[in-house]
């Protein structure tokens, strides 16, 4: 057996990812009978029977897409827990740097999205009188079973993969950077990098007021870009209080004080609020002016978080890193 999995971690993420995906694979095969014999239009027994199946399989989508959502965070301790005992690794950075690892994280981060436009488009489809939403959000749903299936068996497949008796790269090789080489993008130093970085902050600000839907969400992917690599070369430094150490997961350890987590799910969510607004920016349903200050609320958040180390080393020591 691969030493990962006598983590009590691992072991736990394993059965409570098991125990979910059992769940929706129940739901995903009511979900097919139900679409099968949906007409709403027909007042037939059949019909009725189908209607208060569909109240305990949405109940049951929504109870295990919310774990789903709890899991992932979990999953990133998890794994950052196994640095501890794997030669090389000081954080989670160098675990996801095997193989499968990347692709692991990021399909996770894509069924995040998919799974909270779900509960936007739920929580719409239950204001409804007439289950208009309801075949909708049962499509969307059977695609999220596909992709969390493949992520199941990526999971499995990432974690076999780990090597206990072999050195992984640290997170100081992993995002080094030189004179001779950067990683950033489009050939930006930090200081290019860092302006960049707030005058899209401050466009997306501006978008907010203006209500541009669709031009906040453009905006928005293109400050997710740009935030990771800020993060990642500039901040962290600041954050870590060392100007060789660049990385965006140790933020995540207890050392820091968890606030990656809050870090990384400021930026997130202000990047998903905009998601929904270039989707859901017609529909009357729903009301916009709060998806607005919410994607400003927390766009701002992550961007103060950020912000606030820089100024705060400064302020203790008189100068910049």
């Amino acid at each position: 057996m691969n030493s990962v999995f006598l983590s009590n971690e691992i072991l736990l993420f394993l059965f409570l990812q098991t125990t979910i995906y059992t769940l929706l694979l129940i739901s995903f095969i009511y979900s097919i009978t139900i679409l099968r014999n949906w007409d709403f239009t027909k007042s037939t027994i059949l019909q009725y029977k189908l209607e208060k199946r569909t109240y305990l399989v949405i109940l049951i989508i929504s109870f295990t897409l919310l774990v789903k959502i709890l899991l992932f965070f979990y999953f990133i301790f998890s794994i950052d827990k196994l640095s501890h005992f794997i030669e090389g690794a000081m954080c989670a950075a160098g675990i996801f740097s095997l193989e499968y690892g990347e692709i692991t994280l990021f399909l996770k981060l894509i069924n995040l999205f998919f799974i909270g436009v779900w509960f936007v488009l739920n929580s719409l489809d239950l204001k409804q009188k007439d289950y208009k939403y309801t075949k909708v959000k049962l499509v969307l749903f059977i695609f999220i079973f596909f992709s969390l299936t493949f992520e199941y068996i990526l999971d499995l497949v990432f974690l076999v993969n780990i090597p206990i008796n072999k050195a992984v790269e640290c997170c100081s090789i992993i995002f080094e950077t030189s004179s001779i080489s950067s990683k950033i993008p489009f050939g930006l130093d930090n200081s290019s990098l860092v302006i960049l970085f707030y005058i899209i902050f401050v466009l997306i600000a501006i978008l907010n007021i203006q209500k541009k839907a669709i031009f906040l969400f453009l905006f928005n992917i293109l400050f997710l870009y740009i935030s990771y690599f800020a993060v990642t070369y500039f901040f962290s430094t600041y954050i870590y209080e060392l100007p060789t150490h660049q990385c965006p997961f140790c933020m995540l350890q207890s050392e820091y004080y968890f606030i990656g987590y809050f870090i990384w799910t400021s930026l997130f969510l202000g990047f998903f609020i905009s998601l929904c607004l270039a989707i859901f920016y017609k529909n009357k349903g729903l009301d916009m002016n709060i998806f607005y200050k919410l994607s400003l609320i927390f766009t701002t958040l992550f961007v103060f978080l950020v912000s606030f180390f820089v100024l705060k080393y400064y302020l203790v020591n008189g100068v910049f890193l």
